[in-house]
Parts: structure tokens; C-alpha cells; sequence
């Protein structure tokens, strides 16, 4: 009897022991994940925020501006800029901040992206650094007209126009719509001062409207990045049936 009570009280001892180590492993890996959500902005008629998507270490997978479906009702006819502000919870990310851009008439080269259409700009620089790039100031268009070295821009990538408030762009010319296909969505980059400053989705008004589900699309990368954080590797596009709302992403975020 006293050798079954040994054996019993073995037992509890080895239940006890064993809860108190899962209990302790429990307090000590908290998930972190979830999607957390900037500050709600007006877009035309509806209103739309920023979003970032962390695993369950905390570290941030997708950086995204998400707006509902009456933000296509209402737009201006003239060139809007609408400004949004990221979750804290992004700071890991190498963005400070995103802008749409709507271009009602779009913008050259002509027949290529002359058409309705959203800049989705996600900014490595500061709202107000971004408003402090001017044109006419000759040191200003200095530094608009410096080009990063060759390593920090993806192989390909051609300048463009350089634009008040937002810096030098850098485009693709095999994008498709360079050739001649519909242009539906493609990706500018662009710099200031040397240095890469905007991820840029660029979508048109038309193919939004068709409501697409998601698709990623991988991204031509550079060697090296002058902005530490998390930088994508693919961007996504698409409208969640769910949320009734669009989403644009920089996403299979990456440390660099």
C-alpha cells in the first residue's frame, strides 16, 4: 500500500510539474500577431486608413492603405492628394507614411498612364519632408535631379519626371503597358537626394472598378536599401469581398 502511494504521489508530482513548465512556456512566447489600423481618412465619398499585418513574433508581413468601395464615387476632376497616416505598430517598417494621389486625367507619357488613375505612395521620409521638395529652388532641383548609385535602384528602372512633393520616379520600361497592353497596374519607385524615398502602386480607376481579387505580384528588387526596415517583395491589389473595401499592399515584407 505505502509503495501504490509512492507511485500515486509520483504521479501528481510529474502532472504538476509538467503544467507549470506549459503554463510557463505560455507566458513566455505571446503571440503578436494581428492587423492593426491607422487613423480612419476621407477619400471622395467614402474613407479609407492604412493597415499593417504583423506575424506572431511581431514582425510586419504586409503595409497597406485599405478605402471603401464609395472612395470611387465623388472624386474631383482636378489632381487631389489624400494623406494617411501609419499604425503605430508599423514602425518597424522602413515607411513613415502613405499618399494617394488621384489623377483624374493621369499622367504622361501620353497613352500609357493617361488615364484615370491612384498613385499609392508609401513614403521612407516624413509628411513634411515630402513638403519640403519644391521646384524652381536651384539647390532643391540638385538634390531632385541626384541619383541614388546603382546598387539601390532594382535593375532596369529608367528616371522619369520629377514631382513637387513627392521626388525623382523611377519606372520600369518593360512594365507591359510600356509595349503597348492596357495599363491595370505597375510599379514606380522613386528618389530624392540620392536616395530611394517611395514605393509607389500605381492603379487605374477601370480595373478598381472591376473589382479584381487579390493578386501579388512580385516586385524587381535592389541590391541595397538606404532605409532600414522591412521592404517588400511583392505588392498586392484587390477588393475583399468581406470588408466591401479595396486594398493596395506592399507586401512578403523582408528585413533589409
Amino acid at each position: 500500500m505505502m509503495r501504490t502511494r509512492q507511485y500515486i504521489s509520483a504521479a501528481m508530482t510529474m502532472t504538476i510539474a509538467t503544467s507549470a513548465l506549459l503554463s510557463c512556456s505560455d507566458t513566455t512566447t505571446p503571440d503578436h500577431g494581428g492587423t492593426f489600423y491607422g487613423p480612419v481618412v476621407t477619400l471622395a465619398n467614402g474613407s479609407g486608413h492604412t493597415y499593417v499585418t504583423l506575424d506572431g513574433a511581431g514582425a510586419p508581413t504586409e503595409l497597406g492603405v485599405a478605402f471603401t468601395e464609395a472612395s470611387l464615387v465623388g472624386l474631383a476632376n482636378a489632381h487631389t492628394e489624400f494623406v494617411f497616416p501609419l499604425p503605430a505598430q508599423a514602425s518597424a517598417t522602413a515607411f513613415k507614411h502613405a499618399v494617394i494621389n488621384w489623377m483624374p486625367m493621369g499622367h504622361a507619357p501620353a497613352m500609357v498612364y493617361s488615364v484615370p488613375h491612384f498613385d499609392v505612395h508609401f513614403y521612407t521620409i516624413s509628411n513634411a519632408e515630402r513638403m519640403a521638395i519644391v521646384l524652381g529652388d536651384p539647390g532643391l532641383d540638385a538634390k531632385m535631379a541626384r541619383h541614388p548609385a546603382p546598387e539601390f535602384v532594382p535593375a532596369g528602372y529608367a528616371p522619369g519626371v520629377g514631382s513637387a512633393g513627392m521626388g525623382l520616379h523611377w519606372n520600369d520600361p518593360s512594365a507591359p503597358e510600356r509595349s503597348g497592353a492596357p495599363f491595370t497596374t505597375t510599379f514606380i519607385y522613386g528618389s530624392y537626394d540620392g536616395a530611394l524615398t517611395f514605393a509607389e502602386p500605381m492603379i487605374a480607376k477601370s480595373y478598381l472598378e472591376t473589382k479584381p481579387s487579390p493578386v501579388v505580384l512580385p516586385l524587381k528588387l535592389p541590391a541595397k536599401y538606404s532605409a532600414p526596415g522591412y521592404h517588400p517583395t511583392s505588392y498586392t491589389v484587390g477588393y475583399d469581398t468581406s470588408a466591401k473595401e479595396y486594398r493596395i499592399a506592399l507586401s512578403g515584407l523582408v528585413l533589409r
